[in-house]
């Protein structure tokens, strides 16, 4: 079976793309929509800014990690995007290329499109070891088929959210 790399889905979400781009481009809330995300610590209630750093606290099951990102991409109303780094249990101490995350924002008719990437950043990963790897912190998936499940969940409640949020006068 030949590894994927990339997994991404859109959502259309009947809201400005700078609302959206708002939501979407404060760590600490991600927590509310993602169904492995707990939340981050770093920069606040604000949107992140270009080059800022924040570790988000994440939960599979009883398993509990963390990890640091830095953000790559801060385009109001258009793009945000983060790449993971560093991951550890209490703090994020192994250092290396785990994943990148990117949010578009599209204008259409009726709202935005909001596209979900998530990249495997781990190419140096042999195949077999990344497949094993894989299957165990997955309970028997590959991490591709996991976070297509992921940002599906994200990208839905994030519509909720947002669309519930803006019909309140």
């Amino acid at each position: 079976m030949t590894r994927v790399f990339t997994v991404s889905r859109s959502i259309v979400i009947s809201v400005p793309p700078g609302d959206a781009y708002e939501a979407v481009s404060r760590p600490s809330d991600m927590g509310r929509w993602s169904p492995e995300n707990q939340g981050t610590t770093g920069p606040g209630e604000d949107s992140a800014a270009l080059g800022a750093t924040f570790v988000g606290r994440n939960k599979r099951g009883p398993f509990r990690w963390v990890t640091r990102c830095t953000v790559t991409a801060a385009d109001p109303g258009s793009r945000f995007a983060f790449r993971v780094h560093a991951i550890g249990l209490k703090q994020p101490r192994l250092r290396g290329p785990i994943a990148t995350w990117e949010y578009r924002f599209e204008p259409v008719e009726n709202g935005t499109r909001v596209t979900e990437t998530w990249v495997d950043d781990r190419r140096a990963w042999p195949a077999f070891v990344a497949a094993v790897f894989d299957r165990v912190a997955t309970s028997g998936s590959t991490f591709a088929a996991f976070q297509d499940r992921n940002i599906n969940a994200t990208l839905r409640n994030l519509k909720r959210e947002l669309e519930t949020n803006s019909q309140r006068p």
